[in-house]
């Protein structure tokens, strides 16, 4: 008879341990192996963010386990298009979901499985889908608690609502933000504020010369001591957010940062 697995999804937020709510604390406590992507050097803050979480929430004398698992090598996005986009990251799930399944299934029967996510799991983020595919390959048990997004923490940070008045917020990629921007334009669909995550060229910059009146609202390690935040009209601020970007991505070796685009009109 094959052992089902527990494992639990964690949001933790942003990135400051005051973001971790009292059911993520009550999961982290349930924990007895936590599994973490290892990406190498660079993202060591990363890891060691999540090690100082587990020694808060974890109960004192509870044994528990960090086990960094190699990340499959992702292959460059930039070129990739479309379907092969996609397939692309497919495979790159399939390769994770791999290694975590081998590791979990070395654990003793009955072990709880933790996988501490950046943010929220319902947003842009892959741990959901891994953990997905892990149960094709093993019987699991999977609960999954929510977190602080870094586009509530970067309207938190900066004291916005980030919808007007009976408007929408659309929320994309660097990837999608201007092809959906000027089809939106062109059609004269309202896309209300506009926030946007993994967006690593800051695509914004080719709005500039059509919409340089957008309002931005920039921020970069939301919620983390190295915290840094700008907003102004985009055609006056996006030069300084471009270079300080390129610095503190040297000065850290990564960056998070996440934006939104406000509307000009008042409302």
């Amino acid at each position: 008879m094959s052992t089902t697995r527990r494992i639990h999804v964690i949001g933790i937020g942003a990135g400051s341990p005051e973001h971790v709510t009292a059911q993520a604390a009550a999961a982290i406590a349930q924990v007895d192996v936590f599994l973490v992507a290892d990406k190498g050097e660079s993202t060591d803050e990363l890891v060691a963010l999540r090690r100082s979480i587990c020694e808060r929430f974890v109960p004192e004398g509870r044994e528990y386990e960090i086990r960094a698992v190699p990340d499959p090598q992702r292959g460059a996005d930039a070129p990739r298009r479309g379907a092969a986009y996609t397939a692309g990251v497919r495979n790159w799930h399939a390769a994770r979901a791999d290694r975590y399944a081998q590791e979990i299934a070395s654990l003793p029967d009955g072990a709880v499985v933790g996988f501490l996510v950046w943010g929220d799991p319902a947003f842009y983020d892959s741990t959901i889908r891994v953990v997905d595919a892990i149960g094709e390959r093993m019987a699991t048990e999977v609960t999954v608690v929510p977190g602080i997004s870094a586009f509530q923490a970067l309207a938190a940070a900066h004291g916005v609502v980030l919808h007007r008045i009976g408007e929408p917020v659309h929320v994309t990629t660097g990837r999608r933000l201007v092809e959906q921007w000027r089809r939106a334009a062109k059609a004269g669909i309202d896309l209300g504020t506009v926030v946007v995550m993994l967006d690593g060229h800051l695509a914004c910059r080719e709005l500039v010369a059509e919409d340089p009146d957008a309002e931005i609202v920039w921020g970069a390690y939301v919620g983390m001591p190295q915290q840094e935040l700008r907003r102004g009209r985009l055609a006056d601020v996006i030069d300084e957010i471009v270079t300080l970007r390129a610095r503190l991505r040297e000065r850290h070796g990564w960056v998070m940062d996440v934006y939104a685009l406000l509307p000009t009109r008042t409302g």
